[in-house]
């Protein structure tokens, strides 16, 4: 793939040449602000590279489900405002469009180093569309207001959309560092492992993990089983789970990921206690049981102590580590300890430690643990599952062309 210095070279310099940058900006919002400005700062270095070499970069992105319409809950202000705090002393500027009248004014007086915000992409229902026709047509509007084009969102490059993969077809590309460096980690947790090779999976559904499971049992050497995720397993062994998340049309597929992993020499462990309650409330009372009692009447919402104690234990000498999904309802404080203990013992691991995207970059941040303790924290949740399932991601073969 061309880097943004190969783009450079390409155009004989990126000075006053516009640059269509698609970052992944989708983040969560709360009162009108940015709650977690995680993927923005992600997304800076290359801003800032194209700023600097004096570029006009305009920046492409999505927030939320507005289904192809203006939605003013999904409006992208928030995030160029919290972007223009993070890049002081440059030229920040907010379109109210995407390649409307208030795109092409914007980019008619931004300096060279100035950047440029667009609304939304998803008000368009051209972005999202299955029909290729439309989505050329959105991509060939976009391509027109630039010289370049540089993929940065790695969290969408899952997606065959119009200002992920068309756009890319239009005009000379590369990939933005942030891709350029969640490709490298994850190529070399699954391409180059050190062992012991430890996962961690976590998560509420098991169903969302069955690539992933099918494709790392025969590389790894461990993995660990935790989250809502868990109870399916549990079933699979024959063990009640009383009111706990239950996936009842996967127990056999898990049954067959158990009697694989016994025949490949592959350790899965499962919890041995877990925390229950009746209800999912931060004001819950809560007690630890054994993992194959389960009262009936309550829900397992997080590993238990000795569980944590255990898969620490499993950690301990692993010299490559991916870790995707929380291991309880961390977002409320009578769940989070297990979350939290597995976190650290990765971030002790010495060696590679990937974490997955999504909830599990979300659960660092909010547990207020040191994100310098990782080796790389995914910014992309669909992205990094699919590359961990061994699939082809649409948004990173068309940068290969």
């Amino acid at each position: 793939m061309r880097t943004i210095d190969d783009l450079g070279d390409e155009l004989g310099g990126l000075r006053g040449r516009r640059v269509l940058l698609r970052s992944d900006l989708n983040v969560p919002l709360e009162d009108g602000r940015v709650a977690d400005d995680g993927r923005i700062r992600a997304s800076l270095p290359t801003i800032e590279r194209l700023s600097d070499a004096g570029a006009i970069t305009v920046v492409t992105a999505h927030l939320g489900r507005p289904k192809g319409k203006p939605v003013p809950q999904y409006s992208l202000r928030p995030v160029y405002q919290r972007l223009a705090e993070l890049l002081p002393g440059r030229d920040v500027r907010f379109a109210d469009d995407t390649v409307g009248d208030s795109a092409r004014a914007t980019l008619r007086v931004l300096p060279e180093g100035g950047v440029a915000v667009l609304e939304n992409l998803r008000f368009d229902p051209r972005e999202a569309s299955k029909d290729d026709a439309e989505r050329e047509v959105f991509a060939a509007e976009l391509a027109a207001l630039a010289d370049a084009f540089v993929s940065d969102g790695f969290g969408v490059l899952h997606r065959k959309q119009a200002s992920v993969y068309d756009v890319a077809e239009r005009l000379p590309h590369a990939a933005g560092y942030l891709v350029l460096r969640e490709v490298e980690a994850f190529r070399k947790v699954l391409q180059d492992p050190q062992r012991p090779y430890v996962v961690v999976l976590g998560g509420s559904k098991v169903s969302d993990k069955l690539g992933v499971i099918d494709n790392l049992l025969g590389k790894v050497d461990r993995l660990l089983v935790g989250g809502g995720m868990c109870f399916t397993f549990l079933a699979a062994q024959g063990h009640e789970v009383g009111g706990s998340l239950l996936e009842e049309d996967q127990v056999d597929a898990v049954r067959g990921f158990l009697d694989q992993a016994a025949d490949s020499g592959v350790e899965i462990v499962l919890p041995v206690d877990v925390v229950v309650a009746a209800e999912v409330d931060e004001a819950a009372t809560t007690s630890v049981v054994p993992a194959t009692a389960i009262p009936a009447d309550e829900k397992g919402l997080d590993i238990g102590p000795q569980t944590a104690q255990l898969f620490r234990k499993k950690l301990a000498d692993a010299r490559t580590v991916v870790w995707n999904g929380p291991m309880g309802v961390f977002e409320l404080t009578p769940f989070a300890e297990g979350t939290r203990q597995v976190a650290q013992a990765v971030a002790e691991v010495d060696g590679t430690t990937v974490v997955g995207g999504g909830d599990s970059a979300a659960a660092i941040r909010q547990l207020g643990l040191d994100e310098s303790a990782f080796t790389h924290i995914s910014t992309g949740g669909g992205a990094s599952l699919e590359l961990l399932e061994g699939k082809t991601l649409p948004g990173l073969a068309v940068l290969e062309n």
